[in-house]
């Protein structure tokens, strides 16, 4: 239930992209009627409809997370924090510069946030956030949880990288494949590290066991 609910902006990010790509009409109708005031220059193209109302459904999805959270009085990751903050700034920027590049550079924004935390928690204030995380689930050896923390480190950053790359050099002018691959390729390669990092893991679980 997490992993969906760690979803759900991206998700709906995709949901409503794809219905606004296969219905512009529509879609620009809405963003004209209830967006323009967020517009630079008050109008865009109808090209443009489905990611202005893509990025608009995400910061609104991100926010609900949270409050949803607040509501019932559940702790408020600082990640999901410093997400909202990314998608509400780069979103904006979209938005009002009624342009896809900058939402484009959200995830690797993102992604590099987290790298850093990770890194300097672990090397400034002696912190391994990986560990914080974990350490209910399973025992290791503090070697292992540093080789984690730097494990998810690099990950992240090459996850950045990655965004980058295929945003900006594979689907350069192709955004409806760079929502897909945000969606499916991005997720696809969570499970398989996720995988990969349990496989690893397998034989302190069977020695704690």
């Amino acid at each position: 239930m997490k992993f969906l609910f760690d979803l759900f902006p991206v998700i709906l990010f995709f949901a409503v992209f794809k219905w606004g790509d296969g219905n512009q009409e529509a879609a620009h109708a809405l963003v004209s009627h209830y967006m323009s005031g967020l517009i630079s220059g008050g109008a865009i193209v109808a090209a443009q409809a489905p990611i202005m109302l893509a990025t608009v459904v995400g910061i609104a999805a991100t926010a609900l997370q949270i409050g949803y959270l607040l509501l019932r009085q559940r702790k408020v990751d600082a990640m999901l924090w410093v997400s909202l903050v990314v998608i509400v700034f780069f979103g904006g920027a979209t938005i009002y510069f009624h342009n896809d590049d900058f939402i484009k550079w959200k995830p690797t924004i993102l992604y590099w946030c987290f790298a850093l935390s990770l890194l300097v928690g672990q090397v400034f204030f002696k912190k391994n956030l990986m560990r914080k995380v974990m350490e209910s689930q399973i025992k290791l050896p503090d070697q292992v949880w540093n080789k984690l923390n730097y494990a998810w480190t690099s990950f992240f950053v090459f996850l950045g990288v990655l965004n980058l790359f295929v945003a900006f050099v594979v689907f350069k002018s192709d955004t409806a494949s760079w929502v897909s691959f945000k969606l499916f390729g991005i997720t696809g390669i969570f499970i398989v590290f996720i995988i990969g990092q349990t496989m690893f893991l397998s034989k302190y679980l069977k020695e704690d066991a």
